[in-house]
């Protein structure tokens, strides 16, 4: 009886044993997986960032397209020139001199 007794605690101390190491080993892979995800995580965040960034400055873009208004050109009323009137020089008559022109001389010569 007290050596069935024994291997039932030997047992029980096995399985506690397991336990514990499979505790130990859980808990490692859980630390380990935690930081696997942080690790992740960081880098899904920075790569959100970035792309969140990205957006912002798409958006910022487009924002200010949209800002752009075309302005309307106000019409600008043209000032009606005031034509000044070109005084006409008079013609002085030439005198007739005495001397005759040569044109007047070959009308002259012709026979009448």
């Amino acid at each position: 009886m007290k050596k069935k007794k024994k291997k039932k605690n030997k047992n029980k101390k096995k399985k506690k044993k397991n336990k514990k190491n499979k505790n130990k080993k859980n808990k490692n892979k859980n630390k380990n997986n935690k930081k696997k995800n942080k690790k992740n995580n960081k880098k899904k965040k920075n790569k959100n960032k970035k792309k969140n960034k990205k957006n912002k400055k798409k958006k910022k873009k487009k924002k200010k397209k949209k800002k752009k208004k075309k302005k309307k050109k106000k019409k600008k009323k043209k000032k009606k020139k005031k034509k000044k009137k070109k005084k006409k020089k008079k013609k002085k008559k030439k005198k007739n001199s005495s001397r005759a022109t040569p044109l007047l001389t070959l009308g002259r010569l012709t026979p009448t």
